[in-house]
């Protein structure tokens, strides 16, 4: 099996970040959001993938959330695919829209196919808006009533646009070992995005986006026939924001109902802890997740973060065809 590593990547990592992109628990669920790289790695003819996240729901009104969609297939050693992702924060609505292309490229390192790597590109744009009138701010903060904010006084605020578009340039690259039936299947990958850095602001000002790496480490440890952990490590870095999260990952397979069992735990150093949960059937996974917040926004929040769910499906190879 040429692919298997689709079956390690797609229970893997979990990871949030506090920079100025937005982030998922389990971004790894949608992996062309992980590393462009993993376009296309799949034991199958394609896969398409939807996810949803909301946070914050304890402390704000209108919390966070975050909605994607992508659809990838290999062809023969090239994979191709397509993202789309929309983050909503807060009052304003402040908005993000990426529509995203990515194409990768898999190399055999040994005679054998069981050592590969793969690089991966991904290019697209991506449309920020604000609906500022909905923001409140200082000088409309008003002593009647007991306090209260007049959105009628006018805020004094120069806004050049409610709405910009900028570039997207992302790459990556990932090492991992397929060798089916091993007792290990390390992998390791490093993705970097942004790199337009391109200008972002909503003021006319000279403000350039930071790019964003991540790095990743874990290994599949095949511990009997139908049993299986995954630890692994996931760092990011962006600007002066930088996070590591450690996660252990346990499948378990019913031979009699063909069912996978997928429970996992995620650690983010004074952020939060995640517990994981999902199945995979046949050409289908869900997996969901639930972040108990540990920071110090835990006064207002009492432990509530944010809850996740990601739905993939992969159509499978003909029967007829041979590796």
């Amino acid at each position: 099996m040429k692919k298997i590593f689709a079956i390690l990547i797609l229970f893997t990592f979990a990871f949030r970040g506090v920079s100025q992109d937005a982030h998922l628990s389990m971004y790894d669920v949608a992996p062309m959001f992980l590393n462009p790289a993993m376009t296309g790695l799949i034991d199958g003819k394609w896969r398409a993938h939807i996810h949803y996240r909301t946070q914050w729901k304890a402390v704000n009104f209108k919390p966070y959330q975050s909605f994607l969609a992508s659809f990838d297939a290999p062809i023969k050693k090239f994979g191709v695919g397509v993202q789309l992702n929309y983050f909503r924060a807060g009052a304003g609505n402040f908005g993000v829209l990426n529509a995203l292309v990515s194409g990768s490229y898999n190399i055999d390192l040994n005679k054998k196919k069981t050592h590969q790597l793969s690089f991966g590109i991904q290019a697209g744009i991506t449309q920020k808006s604000v609906e500022y009138k909905l923001l409140s701010f200082n000088n409309q903060y008003t002593l009647q009533d007991g306090g209260t904010f007049n959105t009628t006084i006018d805020p004094n605020e120069n806004f050049a646009a409610r709405s910009i578009v900028l570039p997207a340039l992302n790459v990556g690259a990932i090492y991992y070992f397929s060798k089916q039936n091993a007792r290990l299947n390390p992998f390791v990958g490093f993705s970097a995005f942004n790199l337009i850095a391109p200008k972002e602001t909503f003021f006319g000002q000279t403000n350039k986006l930071p790019r964003r790496y991540y790095w990743h480490i874990g290994t599949r440890i095949n511990i009997t026939e139908t049993l299986y952990l995954i630890p692994k490590i996931l760092g990011m870095h962006q600007e002066k924001y930088m996070e590591l999260t450690g996660a252990l990952e346990l499948g378990y397979f019913f031979k009699s109902s063909e069912i996978h069992l997928l429970a996992g735990f995620i650690y983010r150093s004074t952020d939060a802890a995640v517990i994981t949960l999902g199945a995979k059937y046949k050409n289908f996974i869900l997996k969901m997740a639930y972040d108990i917040n540990l920071s110090s926004l835990t006064k207002a929040s009492n432990g509530r973060g944010g809850f996740e769910i990601g739905l993939t499906y992969t159509h499978s190879q003909s029967k007829t065809k041979t590796e």
